[in-house]
């Protein structure tokens, strides 16, 4: 399954995604506000990897490889929905990480705003949340760009402020629609 957007190519990641896995999220720029900071090393990229894939054949969606429709071999990102657990609390997440050279381009609101359909109009989702950390307006701003609102604070890291979770139901998102 490949997904074609306005500007964005997506497919299902694969094991051969792990070197652009590890060079994107082990870098230590994309992971500004991440309190856990950047992948250590190949090998926590390839347990994180083999999570993903486990997770599409479990659920039949997940995390998608993302890259730009005219270079569909230059990885720029990975994201999805996938089920999650922070604090607790299980939910249909929406995350994404983007490498800096896709920073400022509107990609991450390009992506956000097509994996709410998604989730919505294919998987029939009753639900989709996100957490982000509450000092990175830049990801909360395209959380609110795809329709998800502030709902509370989570603590989901130990010794580390609280992060926020957004959220949108399939009524509010119906409602948004028309």
């Amino acid at each position: 399954m490949q997904l074609q957007l306005t500007r964005l190519h997506l497919r299902p990641v694969t094991t051969s995604d792990l070197n652009d896995l590890f060079r994107i999220y082990g870098d230590p720029a994309t992971n500004t506000f991440n309190p856990a900071g950047p992948y250590p090393d190949i090998q926590h990229a390839q347990t994180v990897l083999a999570r993903w894939i486990n997770h599409w054949e479990t659920h039949s969606f997940g995390n998608w490889a993302i890259s730009l429709q005219d270079s569909p071999e230059r990885i720029i990102g990975f994201g999805g929905l996938s089920i999650s657990s922070y604090a607790d609390i299980v939910i249909n997440n929406l995350g994404y990480r983007f490498a800096t050279e896709a920073w400022g381009k509107g990609l991450a609101t390009e992506f956000s705003k097509y994996s709410v359909r998604y989730g919505f109009g294919e998987l029939k989702l009753t639900e989709i949340s996100a957490v982000v950390r509450g000092n990175h307006m830049a990801s909360q701003k395209v959380l609110q760009k795809a329709g998800l609102q502030y709902v509370k604070e989570i603590h989901d890291v130990k010794d580390a402020p609280p992060s926020l979770l957004f959220s949108l139901t399939h009524s509010e998102w119906l409602r948004q629609s028309v």
